[in-house]
């Protein structure tokens, strides 16, 4: 009879353990040097090798002639635990053996001394379904047992665990997988089962697994089944990642705010059977993916999808704000805790989705926020729909008109003419409006950038910003401000940013600090060291 590839290949030494070396390095030692508790509980998400180290180890205590803390795996007591014909290792499922009554069979039992094994072990998996009798029913037996009993609780929910049971216990905790180190045993076992598997289809396994070898094992046991090499393309069929438009569709009809469209896709889906819940919870997943293109550098890490599709959905990010992301993740975040117990799914997704394609019916703090701040932007650059780019001058009036129109009265005969001011002071008012002057919108360019560029907005703190004609300059003590500045995307996201918060379009360059001085003529040191040059008077400046 065929066995399934997740328990034909399930390791039987730790050594074969995959991404768990924090706990298959101590348990090892533990058991070379005899140096073993009396309670151990393994913690993590599923598939990350919790049973199975409990298992190894059960048999690697028991074991006849154990390889450096492993189980040799061919004595009588490694073969008698395999096929379960040794009782002295008992596991018990605490999700339906989670009442009173059962802890207390297990304790009459463990008052025995082991039958064929040296150790009487107990692994209780899923052991955060015990109920709180069944806990304390256990808490004297699990402090102080017999020598030759050894306790293995296994959960996915350590925060169920009551304090006074961890307390008892040495706790290992599994990480996730990785995606690499998942790759490279599926490339192994794939080899082993004479199957042609290639390395990006391999990593995609593990992306798509989140973590759980024992579910990447099952997507390439249907993997296999499809038959042939096993490419990317077989497994995006397989995992069903091709049948994602309809998500694309939905969000272009968000972006574009035709709810018209939107409707008629939720009818469509409606029809075709898709659940509603469901629908939300992989619209958020999508729309997740754009979060993590707009403010991650490289999120191809993160992301659970092919090269195709990452260029869509890079695509589609382009035509939404980080603030718009965020806000349509809430409202879909706030939409499946109401599908939960709403009466009619699908309508609350019509609502939501409303909400999202016209954000002029969404009553959130949060969306007026953002409908007041697009306002003020759209009042700044002169792009408001209310109101014209270039409005006409008004009329001016009837004063101002009837003065226009009088002729210039000649001057009067007696009056004094006024002796024309000298170059010098006159020239020192123009030497001054030439200099650079401080940008009052700088904090508001700042706070803008901390949504369209952070690590921009993060290099700029502490810095200023002076208007020179059609110039902004940076004053940034730091050099390397400036060439992060240099780089194209830094530059446009700096440029848009001004250009909201003025109006204009402004080319950036450095602040020089420099001291600008007036004309000598207009100095007036200048014109006392002249009246006494030519008096014959000696004058010598001390630098101090």
């Amino acid at each position: 009879m065929y066995q399934v590839l997740y328990r034909k290949w399930r390791p039987a030494v730790f050594e074969d353990v995959v991404g768990q070396p924090q706990v298959t390095v101590t348990l090892r030692n533990e058991i070379t040097s005899g140096r073993l508790g009396h309670a151990y509980l393994f913690t993590g998400s599923r598939g990350t090798g919790k049973t199975t180290c409990a298992k190894i180890l059960a048999k690697a205590v028991n074991c006849l002639h154990p390889v450096e803390g492993d189980p040799c795996n061919e004595c009588e007591i490694c073969r008698g635990i395999d096929d379960g014909s040794i009782l002295d290792v008992v596991e018990i499922d605490a999700a339906s053996n989670n009442g009173v009554d059962n802890i207390r069979d297990l304790r009459e039992e463990a008052s025995f001394t082991p039958a064929a094994a040296k150790y009487r072990v107990y692994i209780i998996d899923e052991a955060h379904m015990l109920s709180t009798g069944a806990f304390n029913a256990l808490l004297k037996t699990l402090e102080e047992p017999p020598p030759y009993v050894l306790f293995i609780l296994a959960t996915t929910e350590v925060h169920k665990i009551p304090a006074t049971i961890l307390s008892r216990c040495q706790r290992f905790d599994f990480g996730r997988i990785s995606p690499e180190d998942m790759a490279e045993r599926l490339e192994f076992v794939a080899r082993q089962e004479s199957v042609s598997i290639t390395h990006e289809a391999a990593l995609l396994l593990g992306r798509l697994a989140d973590g759980a070898l024992r579910d990447g094992l099952s997507l390439l046991d249907q993997c296999i089944g499809a038959g042939g090499v096993i490419t990317e393309e077989v497994v995006e069929k397989t995992a069903g990642l091709a049948g994602h438009d309809h998500l694309f569709e939905l969000s272009e009809a968000i972006f574009s705010k035709d709810t018209s469209a939107a409707l008629l896709l939720i009818d469509r889906l409606h029809q075709a059977s898709q659940d509603m819940s469901r629908l939300c919870e992989e619209l958020i997943a999508h729309f997740r993916s754009m979060m993590l293109i707009k403010t991650m550098a490289d999120p191809k890490g993160l992301l659970v999808c092919s090269q195709q599709e990452f260029t869509r959905l890079k695509a589609a990010a382009e035509k939404i704000s980080l603030a718009g992301l965020l806000h349509l993740l809430s409202s879909l975040q706030t939409a499946l805790e109401r599908l939960a117990y709403t009466p009619n799914r699908r309508v609350e997704m019509e609502l939501t989705l409303i909400r999202m394609a016209s954000p002029e019916l969404d009553a959130s703090a949060d969306a007026l926020l953002r409908r007041v701040k697009a306002l003020e932007t759209a009042v700044r650059t002169g792009q408001a729909g209310a109101l014209p780019a270039n409005p006409e001058p008004a009329v001016p009036p009837p004063a101002a008109v009837a003065e226009i129109k009088q002729p210039d009265s000649p001057p009067a005969p007696d009056a004094p003419k006024t002796a024309e001011p000298p170059a010098g002071p006159v020239a020192a008012p123009a030497a001054a409006a030439a200099l650079p002057s401080p940008l009052a919108c700088w904090p508001d360019v700042l706070e803008e950038l901390s949504s369209t560029a952070p690590p921009l907005r993060g290099a700029l703190e502490g810095t200023s910003a002076y208007l020179s004609g059609n110039r902004v300059l940076i004053d940034a003590p730091n050099p390397f401000v400036l060439k992060l500045i240099n780089e194209a995307g830094h530059k446009q996201a700096l440029k848009t940013a001004l250009f909201h918060q003025t109006g204009k379009r402004y080319a950036l360059g450095p602040y020089q600090r420099e001291t600008v001085t007036a004309p000598e003529q207009g100095d007036p040191i200048h014109a006392l060291l002249q009246q006494a040059e030519n008096r014959g008077i000696s004058v010598e400046i001390s630098k101090d």
